[in-house]
């Protein structure tokens, strides 16, 4: 009976230790994983800074973009509006014409 618990107590604790083991390295394996995660964050961080700066640098360029839109949509506005105005003087005008 003794040596039956001895044998299992041992393997009780040889399971503990290769769980100690696994343990030990997974986190071995993630300590060296953390530098690679911080360059990567860093490069990210770096990038979108990169990407605001250039994005503030277009921005006047973008708002000159939308005025001119909106310009040239009042402009198209203006353009139908005196094309319908100078059909009805055409209309006028050849109905005068036939008098």
């Amino acid at each position: 009976m003794f040596s039956k618990m001895a044998t299992y107590l041992t393997g009780k604790l040889t399971a503990t230790s290769e769980d100690y083991k696994l343990l030990e390295n997974m986190n071995k394996l993630t300590s060296l994983k953390y530098p690679e995660m911080k360059d990567t964050a860093v490069n990210i961080s770096r990038n979108l800074k990169d990407s605001n700066q250039k994005s503030a640098a277009l921005q006047p360029y973008l708002d000159q973009i939308t005025l001119t839109e909106e310009q040239v949509a009042a402009l198209q506005q203006a353009a139908y509006k005196l094309d319908a105005y100078s059909k009805k003087l055409e209309a006028k005008y050849k109905k005068l014409g036939r008098r």
